[in-house]
C-alpha cells in the first residue's frame, strides 16, 4: 500500500511538471486528400419541426463547419457555462441556416420571405395554433427575437427587445398565442465590470469537516471579478410581448435558473439563483429560490429554497434533500409537482420509498398532495388530457426502471419494470400531442397509447409503433420496419397516416407519410446524395463472440471496389468507446441497423475506407460487473478479450491483416486506447483524442466510476494509463483541444502522457489544436486532425514493416 501510495504520489507531482516537447514542429493547417476534404464538406443531413396541427412541416438546413475564425470570437467561462459575451449567446452553437414551409397534405414547398440576410437561428418555437414561429436570431452584437407568419410565409423582427440567450432565452408561447414570454437583456445593465488591475485580496475558499465531494468541473467561478461577470451577464428580465410588439415587464431582473408558465397563464414559476456563489460546482448545482409569481409578477408561493449542492455523495442516484424536479402539471391548469428524497438523497441509505411524488393546485394554500411512493428516483411524469399520468422513476445503480400509470381518481398501477439497458424488450416512448393552450399531452384514443422506439434486435434496429391498452396492457403492433430499410416514426397525424423518416443504405434520410392501411408511401422530401463520391464503399453490420461468449458487433466499412480474393486482407483500424453494462445479456444486444444511410463520417474514421483501410467503426466494447462486482474490477482484462475479438472477427472474415491494426477513440475511447497499448501487443498504431488516463487527477469518481480514489486507490492506479506509461511502445498520435471543457479530460492529460511516454523511450505525437474544446468544430482543426491521423496509420499501420511469420 505504502509503496502504492508513493506511486499515485509520484504521478501527482509529474502531472505538475513543465511540459518539455521533445521535438517543436509548426507546419501550419494542413489537410488531407481531396476525397477526404469532399467528406467534412458534404452538406449536413436537414432537419425539420412539425406544426402543433400536424399541418405543416418547417424543413431546416444546417451549415458546413465554421472557421477557425469563427471559433476566434469572444468567449466567457463562467460557472461551468461557454457564452459569447458580445451577443449574449451561445459560443459555437449549431444554428439553422435555412428554412423552408412544406404543406403536408399537398406536398407544396414555401419560400420565407424576410429572413435574415444571414440566418443564425436557435431556439425555434411553434405557437400553439400553428400560426407563428418565434426564433432567436443570434447577430454579432445581439441575439434577437424574430417571428415567421406562416400564413403570410412572411419573417420580421420581433420587437426591439435583446435576447439574452445565453441559456437559450427561455420562449414560450401564451396559451392563446398572442403573445410570447421571454428572458431579455435589463435595458439598464450598464457596462461590463471591468477587473481591477491591483489585486484586492487573496482568493480564500475553507473547508471545515464539511463533506463536499465534487467531480472535476471546469470553467468554474474564481474570484470576485468573476462573481461580477457572472452577475452581469446572466441577470435577465423576464417580459411578455404581444403580437403587436406591446412589452409588458414582469418581475425585478433576476439571474433566472428557469421560467414556466402555467398552463392557464395565470401563474409563472420562475426559478432564480441565490448568492453566495460557490468556486466549487456549476451553476446547475448554485443555491436557488423556486417561486410563484401571478401573471403580473408578484411573489403568491415559496415553493423550496435550496443551498448550494457541493455536497451530494459521487453515487449518480444521489440527490439533493427538499423539493426538486419541480414543474406544471401539463394536463391541469395550475397544478405543481415535484419529487423528494425520502432517503436523504443518499443512495446509501437502505429504505424500501426512495422519492416522493406531490402536487399542489392553485392557490396553493392547501397541503400538499402525495400522489405516490416511489422506490427509485423519480424522472419524469406526462400527463393526458383526462387527468391521467404517467411516472417515470429509474434507479441507476442496478439500471432499473418502473412506469407507473395514475388514472383520475384511481389507484396507481404499474405499467412495467424493467431494466434500462435491455435494448430488445424497451416498450419505447409515448406519442404526445399538442393541446389548444400549447402544452404536450400523452395522446390517449380509446384507452389506448401509441408507443414508438428503435426496436432494437438480434437483427439489428427495427423501429415499430405499438398501440398499448393502459388498462389491461394488451399491446397491438401497428408497423415495423422492414428490410432494407431504416423508418422512424415520427408520429400519427391528424389525418391518421403515420409521418416517418426513412433511409437506406443508399438513399439518405428522407420524411414520408406511411398509410397504415395499405403501407402506401408518399415521398415530402428528396435529398440528394451528399458525397457521390463515396457510394462504391461498402456498410456491413457484423456480430461475433468474445472469448467468454458476450455477443458483440461492429460497423464494418470496406473501400469502394475491393475484392478480397484479389486484394487480400487490409490494414485495419478499430475505433470504439467502453462502455459498461450490469449483465452479460444486455451488454451483448445489438445496438444498430444494417439499413441506415451509409453516410460516411469524418468524426469516426470511416473516411478512411477512402485510403484503402478496412474500418471497424463503433465495436462494441461492454465492460459487464454483475452482482456484487463492479464493470471496473476487470476494466483492462475486459478490453483486452474485446480488442482480441474484434481482430479475430477481421481475420475470419478475410478483410484483416492482423499484423496491421490500429485502435482508436475519443474520449473514454482515448483512455481506452491508451490502455490496450499499455496492456498488448495487438496493434501497430494508435489514435487517442481528448482523453484523460492519470485518474488521480478525477479523484472524485469518473465515467460511471462511482467509487473515490481513496476508496480504492489500487483501482485508480491499475486503469490510469500514465502509470503504465512505460509500456507504451506502440507508436500514439495524441489530439486534444486547447481549451477543452469537458469534465475531467483537461488538456494537460494529454500534455503530461506524451511526456511520459517520451520520457520513457516511446513513440508518439502530441497535435494540439487551438480554440477547439472537447470536440472540434472547426473547418481548418477538423482537415488537420484527418491529416494526422492519415500520416500516422500510413506511416506505423499501413506501410509497417511485418516480419514473415513463416521464416525460421
Amino acid at each position: 500500500m505504502k509503496k502504492l501510495f508513493s506511486t499515485l504520489l509520484l504521478g501527482t507531482l509529474l502531472c505538475h511538471g513543465s511540459l518539455a516537447l521533445a521535438t517543436a514542429v509548426d507546419l501550419g493547417y494542413q489537410q488531407p486528400a481531396a476525397e477526404i476534404v469532399a467528406i467534412v464538406d458534404a452538406a449536413p443531413s436537414p432537419s425539420a419541426s412539425l406544426s402543433p396541427n400536424g399541418l405543416l412541416m418547417l424543413n431546416t438546413g444546417f451549415p458546413a463547419l465554421p472557421s477557425i475564425a469563427d471559433l476566434a470570437e469572444p468567449e466567457y467561462r463562467l460557472a461551468g457555462v461557454r457564452f459569447n459575451p458580445a451577443n449574449n449567446g451561445p459560443t459555437q452553437p449549431r444554428y439553422i441556416a435555412s428554412m423552408q414551409l412544406l404543406d403536408i397534405a399537398s406536398q407544396q414547398s414555401r419560400s420565407i420571405s424576410g429572413l435574415p440576410q444571414q440566418l443564425k437561428a436557435v431556439n425555434l418555437s411553434w405557437s400553439p395554433d400553428s400560426r407563428y414561429l418565434a426564433f432567436i436570431q443570434l447577430e454579432a452584437n445581439e441575439a434577437q427575437l424574430w417571428r415567421i407568419d406562416i400564413e403570410k410565409a412572411r419573417a420580421s423582427r420581433w420587437g426591439k427587445v435583446a435576447v439574452n440567450a445565453i441559456w437559450g432565452g427561455g420562449l414560450q408561447w401564451s396559451a392563446d398565442s398572442k403573445a410570447l414570454y421571454a428572458l431579455t437583456v435589463p435595458v439598464k445593465r450598464g457596462a461590463e465590470p471591468v477587473a481591477s488591475k491591483v489585486p484586492t485580496g487573496p482568493v480564500i475558499t475553507e473547508a471545515r469537516g464539511r463533506t463536499a465531494p465534487a467531480r472535476t468541473y471546469q470553467d468554474l467561478l474564481k474570484d470576485k471579478h468573476d462573481e461580477a461577470l457572472f452577475s452581469h451577464f446572466f441577470t435577465s428580465q423576464l417580459v411578455k410581448i404581444t403580437l403587436n410588439n406591446k412589452l409588458q415587464i414582469l418581475g425585478k431582473p433576476q439571474i433566472f435558473r428557469g421560467v414556466e408558465v402555467s398552463p392557464d397563464n395565470n401563474f409563472i414559476l420562475a426559478s432564480r439563483i441565490e448568492q453566495p456563489f460557490s468556486y466549487a460546482v456549476p451553476v446547475s448545482r448554485f443555491a436557488y429560490t423556486s417561486e410563484v409569481w401571478d401573471n403580473a409578477g408578484k411573489l403568491q408561493y415559496q415553493v423550496v429554497q435550496q443551498p448550494v449542492a457541493d455536497n451530494l455523495p459521487i453515487a449518480f442516484d444521489a440527490v439533493s434533500t427538499g423539493r426538486r424536479s419541480i414543474g406544471w402539471r401539463p394536463d391541469q391548469a395550475a397544478t405543481l409537482y415535484w419529487a423528494e428524497a425520502a432517503d436523504g438523497g443518499d443512495p446509501a441509505n437502505k429504505v424500501a420509498v426512495r422519492d416522493q411524488l406531490f402536487q399542489l393546485a392553485a392557490p396553493f394554500t392547501a397541503e400538499p398532495a402525495k400522489l405516490l411512493d416511489l422506490s427509485f428516483r423519480f424522472s419524469y411524469l406526462l400527463g393526458a388530457a383526462d387527468g391521467s399520468l404517467m411516472v417515470w422513476e429509474n434507479w441507476w445503480q442496478d439500471r432499473n426502471e418502473k412506469v407507473w400509470y395514475l388514472p383520475a381518481g384511481a389507484s396507481a398501477q404499474l405499467l412495467w419494470e424493467r431494466s434500462s439497458e435491455d435494448r430488445y424488450n424497451d416498450p419505447g416512448t409515448p406519442l404526445l400531442t399538442t393541446a389548444a393552450n400549447g402544452q404536450r399531452l400523452l395522446r390517449v384514443e380509446d384507452g389506448a397509447i401509441y408507443l414508438t422506439a428503435v426496436g432494437a434486435s438480434t437483427e439489428g434496429n427495427r423501429p415499430f409503433i405499438d398501440k398499448r391498452q393502459l388498462a389491461t396492457g394488451e399491446t397491438q403492433r401497428l408497423w415495423r420496419a422492414e428490410a432494407p430499410f431504416y423508418e422512424y416514426p415520427i408520429t400519427l397525424l391528424p389525418s391518421g397516416k403515420l409521418l416517418t423518416q426513412r433511409e437506406s443504405a443508399d438513399l439518405p434520410p428522407d420524411f414520408y407519410l406511411r398509410n397504415l392501411q395499405n403501407g402506401a408511401l408518399t415521398a415530402l422530401t428528396q435529398t440528394p446524395h451528399p458525397m457521390p463520391h463515396t457510394q462504391g464503399i461498402s456498410r456491413e453490420l457484423i456480430n461475433y463472440q468474445r472469448a467468454d461468449g458476450i455477443p458483440m458487433s461492429a460497423t464494418l466499412l470496406l473501400p469502394a471496389g475491393y475484392d478480397k480474393a484479389r486484394d487480400g486482407a487490409l490494414p485495419t483500424i478499430v475505433w470504439a468507446y467502453p462502455r459498461e453494462f450490469r449483465s452479460a445479456a444486455a451488454a451483448g444486444q445489438v445496438a444498430d441497423s444494417p439499413y441506415r444511410f451509409n453516410r460516411i463520417g469524418y468524426w469516426n474514421p470511416q473516411f478512411l475506407a477512402t485510403q484503402g483501410y478496412a474500418v471497424f467503426d463503433s465495436a462494441t466494447m461492454p465492460i459487464v460487473g454483475e452482482g456484487e462486482k463492479e464493470p471496473n474490477d476487470s476494466f483492462i482484462e475486459q478490453l483486452v478479450l474485446n480488442a482480441e475479438a474484434v481482430i479475430a472477427a477481421g481475420v475470419e472474415l478475410g478483410v484483416t491483416d492482423p499484423n496491421r491494426v490500429a485502435i482508436g477513440g475519443h474520449s473514454y475511447g482515448a483512455f481506452m486506447t491508451a490502455n490496450l497499448l499499455a496492456h498488448t501487443n495487438l496493434f501497430k498504431a494508435g489514435i487517442a483524442r481528448s482523453g484523460a488516463y492519470n485518474r488521480t487527477l478525477t479523484p472524485f469518481g469518473f465515467q460511471r466510476e462511482q467509487r473515490t480514489l481513496w476508496d480504492d486507490p489500487e483501482l485508480y492506479a491499475r486503469m490510469s494509463p500514465f502509470f503504465h506509461a512505460e509500456k507504451i511502445k506502440t507508436p500514439l498520435l495524441l489530439i486534444h483541444g486547447t481549451d477543452d471543457n469537458n469534465s475531467g479530460t483537461f488538456p494537460m492529460q494529454s500534455e503530461r502522457l506524451y511526456q511520459a511516454i517520451k520520457g520513457n523511450g516511446g513513440t508518439t505525437r502530441l497535435v494540439m489544436l487551438p480554440l477547439e474544446s472537447h470536440g472540434y468544430r472547426a473547418r481548418e482543426s477538423v482537415l488537420h486532425m484527418l491529416w494526422e491521423t492519415v500520416n500516422w496509420l500510413d506511416e506505423f499501420v499501413k506501410n509497417a514493416k511485418v516480419e514473415d511469420s513463416s521464416a525460421e
